[in-house]
């Protein structure tokens, strides 16, 4: 996985999820890298970046919201999400944005 995703000119979608997680690993690790894997095959799927201290944050590109939906709805990554709400994290908030402008050096 690259650092920084490479995306397509806007406009796209980014889901950016950030987090406070509970101490240990719980199994965590192996979800979270199963979760990129299967996000990658899902049609609309543009890139991931994502970084972890005390609080982490990830962020998923997506052609479209169609495409948002379709990932939100998928049954391993629903498990995945019951998971973190039951064990993974202390607290979390998802949000859904509309990239209308992006740049680079």
């Amino acid at each position: 996985m690259t650092l920084i995703a490479t995306t397509p000119p806007p406009p796209y979608y980014a889901v950016i999820f950030t987090s406070l997680r509970t101490e240990g690993d719980n199994g965590y690790g192996a979800m979270a890298e199963r979760m990129v894997e299967m996000a990658a095959q899902q049609p609309g799927f543009l890139g991931v970046e994502s970084a972890r201290e005390d609080v982490g944050i990830t962020v998923s590109y997506w052609a479209d919201l169609e495409s948002i939906k379709r990932w939100k709805a998928n049954l391993e990554h629903q498990q995945a999400q019951q998971l973190g709400r039951e064990k993974w994290y202390s607290t979390f908030k998802t949000r859904i944005c509309k990239v209308e402008r992006d740049y680079a050096l």
